[in-house]
């Protein structure tokens, strides 16, 4: 059953647009710090390890390289975490306001992971001459634990806003709050699970990319080759993964959140043997200049070309999600990871055979994209989940219009927090090129 709640009062379109393009650049730009904050932690433990198990003074200036990144990133990016805690209040005071006490618990334990995060992380750097190099290692492990965590937390909040359980309404009122089950909701699964593996992704092809232009430019020696490999092979390795947890997340939206999936492939008019639309864009209630593949979708949904898909007609059209740019944010998601597997299988096959890079500089050429592709990909999937969504803030209980902060004026807000992430974007992108140029570390 739907129910409206009219919590913040009436806003205007002018702010509401302000207030959800600063919760999207606000989101778009800290997604990609996070996803390097949870796995370029992985990347630096294991050089370190090798370095540990194997005295290969290589594997031991990567570590103490990458370190170094982690170090600036994090930084970084509890500054614009930061933003965010406060959009969340600032923005949205519909949503807190009501359902706060249903959704604080992971904002909560992810308090907590960060702060294990920042504690350990403290240790890690400023300790490497202090400790035994084991104890050194050790100390490493809690703040991959914690990355992890806290990317856990923060989208099983998401999750709930998808799939809002653990809480009755009363005449507008929220009782009965259960946070564990609202923490643990139905989408918790097939979303956490997509996002981590997709930070891994991110960190893997980011870090390899960096490299891959090194080595365009000469630099073939086994530093460089090693600070290629070791991301790259995570990355592909996750590669196949990734795809079949992102059929899982699909198959769960057409039992769960069937207009998001209609929205998603352009679906108007529920039917058997649903076509698989690539590009195009709707119009006059149907999918314009796309390629089809006939029963695609319905064999992907249920296996069968048989299976009945839901499409949009089955809602209101006020309850309807743009179409156009879900669609085509999905199909580029699906594209860039397409190419991220295969090229995956390209390096995989090479070193299958000849335990050695693919030798053509293609393959470096597209390695050096790989990074971009991977956060493009994760950047529409942000766009899929949260657009796809609309007009909900919180999936069939409280539009976005009835969250949004009514007080007016929130383009200026909008404006200053822009500058903010152009400042901070100038800075990082100044220090890491800084790092990068600077001698490599002594073992």
């Amino acid at each position: 059953m739907t129910v409206l709640v009219a919590l913040a009062g009436p806003a205007s379109p002018a702010d509401l647009a302000a207030a959800r393009m600063q919760m999207a650049l606000s989101l778009g730009w800290h997604i990609v710090l996070a996803c390097l904050g949870v796995g370029m932690p992985a990347l630096l433990l294991f050089t370190e390890w090798r370095a540990i198990r194997t005295g290969d003074g290589d594997y031991l200036r990567l570590a103490r390289r990458w370190a170094k990144a982690v170090g600036v990133l994090f930084a970084v990016g509890a500054v614009s975490g930061t933003i965010l805690s406060f959009e969340m209040g600032l923005l949205w005071p519909g949503l807190m306001g009501t359902y706060g006490q249903v959704i604080g618990l992971p904002f909560a334990m992810e308090g907590i992971a960060f702060f294990v995060e920042a504690i350990f992380l403290g240790v890690y750097l400023y300790a490497w001459d202090r400790l035994s190099p084991r104890a050194h290692l050790l100390s490493g492990v809690p703040i991959l634990i914690a990355g992890v965590a806290s990317a856990f937390f923060v989208v099983s909040a998401n999750a709930w806003m998808n799939q809002p359980v653990g809480f009755d309404l009363e005449n507008g009122r929220v009782t009965g709050v259960d946070p564990w089950r609202a923490m643990f909701n139905p989408a918790t699964p097939p979303q956490t699970l997509h996002m981590i593996v997709a930070a891994f992704m991110v960190a893997g092809f980011a870090t390899a990319s960096v490299y891959a232009v090194a080595m365009l430019r000469g630099r073939r020696d086994r530093y460089h080759r090693l600070g290629f490999v070791v991301p790259f092979t995570l990355a592909a390795v996750l590669a196949p993964v990734q795809i079949v947890v992102g059929d899982y997340a699909a198959r769960f939206l057409a039992e769960r959140q069937p207009t998001k999936l209609a929205a998603m492939e352009g679906i108007f008019h529920t039917r058997a043997n649903a076509p698989l639309s690539l590009g195009g864009f709707a119009a006059g209630g149907e999918m314009r200049y796309a390629i089809e593949i006939p029963s695609g979708l319905s064999l992907l949904v249920g296996f069968s070309p048989d299976t009945v898909v839901q499409g949009l007609e089955r809602v209101p059209p006020a309850d309807r999600p743009p179409v156009t740019p879900v669609h085509l944010a999905f199909d580029t998601m699906v594209g860039m990871g397409s190419f991220l597997l295969l090229l995956s299988a390209w390096f995989a096959v090479t070193w299958w055979r000849r335990r050695e890079l693919p030798r053509s500089r293609w393959f470096l050429r597209l390695a050096a994209v790989s990074g971009v592709a991977a956060v493009v990909a994760v950047e529409c999937g942000w766009v899929v989940t949260e657009v796809g969504r609309q007009p909900w803030v919180v999936y069939g209980r409280l539009r976005t219009i009835d969250a949004v902060n009514p007080a007016p004026g929130l383009w200026a807000g909008f404006v200053i927090v822009s500058l903010v992430y152009l400042v901070l974007t100038v800075a990082i992108v100044y220090v890491l090129r800084r790092m990068t140029r600077a001698p490599q570390e002594p073992e």
